[in-house]
């Protein structure tokens, strides 16, 4: 199930030293610098764990540490995300039954022990907007503590092998993964930037005058990260939509089946249904058919392509069909997908009967959108509004980024579902801001906002921007 060839990436160069895992007591082949997940996938694994009540077979979904669906138990500590931890020779993985239990002899970490980082301004995720948030910050002279759950920097970047559309300025004709290479270069430059990868805020507080982020490094290492000004740039989540079987393994969020093939080289499965022709379903199907993967059909409820022209146009040429008026009945097979059941809808939004039309595949990736990640920002009391122009709940913040709470800041997707590029802009945006809010960036830099905010206007101006900007009149503060 490993790509070995592909048109764009070079996995050969990516993956690390081989070594060995073990399922359930069998040896499994894995590299370096993979996660369980990935392993296990191109193993053939793909059942992880079983529901405790209704005992159903659950595997991957999201691929990025959102979701509960993939937790394993590694070297006996349960509800571990198998997605994110990175393989480690000899590691013991076993699947999730019942309701876990910590083996008695774990000890769980001291709050004492917490190791304790001081910076400026923390930045919480490392994706497009937090990358552009760190690095501008760093420049406007603060000193800066970058954190991100996953093992790679880049966010979705790292998946995305289409070329960008716009300007020059915001990396128009560069592919995704190349620009997620080029900012941690910039990362890597500024001195006065400390990143810690593989670790999860948890929590975050006021402690007087400071910001205080609790977060868990590694899974066991508590660390305690303090703060004049934090910026939260968590991205999003895969949305599930309901039908009959949506549970079963092989049903994936489509952000996890590029992360599959695009970021590890792994072959996500050999026929896939896709439900969704925005741009995201539009360039998945070229992105499967670029790893040779056979895709059946596109289905959109909606009655016309929801994504750019030129996108539908490829993926026609490619000839998929594209099924407007349908929908996903239901997913069939045992442990794992085997068939997909999609039916027409009529004017009222019902399936016709007499309509159903049957897919033999492996897959069905669900390009069904993306919700903001606001769960920190919540539970620390951030004003939160629903604006489904924006993806659902998100928070009231000013022109600026700024939150209703002084000295927290928002960007990127975790501030409503946009672009990576207007995610980079209003990284920037967020990043210049909170340099000033402290204290430690010029006057001058008030320049470089408004320029970022007039390519944000300039960006949002097309037909596509129109819905983003009827949900910012309900979110953003005067």
């Amino acid at each position: 199930m490993r790509l070995n060839e592909h048109p764009i990436l070079n996995f050969d160069y990516r993956r690390g030293k081989k070594v060995t895992i073990y399922f359930e007591g069998q040896p499994i082949e894995a590299y370096e610098g993979e996660t369980i997940a990935m392993a296990l996938h191109a193993a053939g694994i793909w059942v992880y764990k079983t529901s405790e009540k209704r005992e159903r077979p659950r595997g991957l979904f999201c691929a990025i540490g959102k979701c509960s669906s993939c937790l394993v138990a590694v070297n006996g500590i349960p509800n571990v995300r198998s997605c994110i931890t990175l393989v480690e020779e000899g590691m013991r993985i076993e699947k999730q039954v019942d309701k876990p239990k910590l083996p008695r002899d774990a000890k769980p970490p001291k709050w004492k022990d917490a190791q304790k980082v001081n910076a400026d301004i923390i930045v919480i995720g490392g994706g497009p907007a937090g990358l552009m948030a760190a690095i501008n910050a760093a420049d406007a002279g603060a000193k800066v503590v970058l954190l991100d759950e996953n093992p790679m920097l880049g966010g979705q970047l790292v998946k995305q092998t289409h070329k960008f559309f716009g300007k020059r300025e915001q990396f128009a004709g560069v592919r995704g993964i190349k620009i997620a290479e080029i900012l941690e270069e910039e990362l890597k430059k500024r001195e006065n930037i400390e990143v810690f990868m593989e670790t999860s805020a948890i929590a975050m507080f006021q402690d007087g005058e400071e910001k205080l982020v609790v977060a868990v490094k590694k899974n066991k290492e508590l660390m305690e990260f303090r703060g004049k000004a934090v910026v939260v740039a968590t991205g999003a989540m895969e949305r599930m939509i309901p039908f009959e079987n949506n549970d079963l393994p092989g049903v994936y969020g489509a952000g996890a089946i590029q992360t599959l093939m695009n970021t590890y080289g792994v072959k996500p499965g050999d026929r896939v249904l896709i439900v969704g022709a925005g741009n995201v379903g539009l360039i998945l199907a070229y992105q499967l058919v670029q790893a040779g993967v056979e895709v059946k059909a596109i289905v959109e409820a909606m009655p016309k392509v929801g994504g750019y022209f030129v996108h539908a146009a490829k993926v026609r040429r490619l000839g998929i069909p594209i099924l407007t008026r349908h929908t996903i009945l239901r997913a069939e097979g045992k442990e794992r997908v085997e068939r997909a059941v999609v039916a027409q809808l009529d004017d009222n939004w019902k399936p016709i009967p007499g309509t159903e039309k049957i897919f033999d595949v492996d897959v069905i990736a669900l390009a069904v959108g993306l919700r903001p990640s606001i769960e920190i920002l919540h539970q620390v009391g951030c004003q939160i509004i629903y604006a489904r122009e924006l993806g659902g709940h998100v928070v009231c913040r000013d022109n600026r980024m700024e939150t209703t709470i002084k000295g927290i800041f928002v960007a990127g997707d975790s501030a409503g579902i946009e672009e990576a590029t207007t995610a980079m802009l209003e990284g920037k945006v967020a990043g210049i801001a909170a340099a000033l809010s402290i204290g430690v960036a010029a006057p001058e830099w008030l320049n470089e906002i408004e320029k970022a905010q007039e390519a944000l206007n300039e960006f949002r101006s097309g037909p596509f921007g129109r819905h983003v900007l009827e949900g910012l009149k309900k979110v953003v503060i005067k």
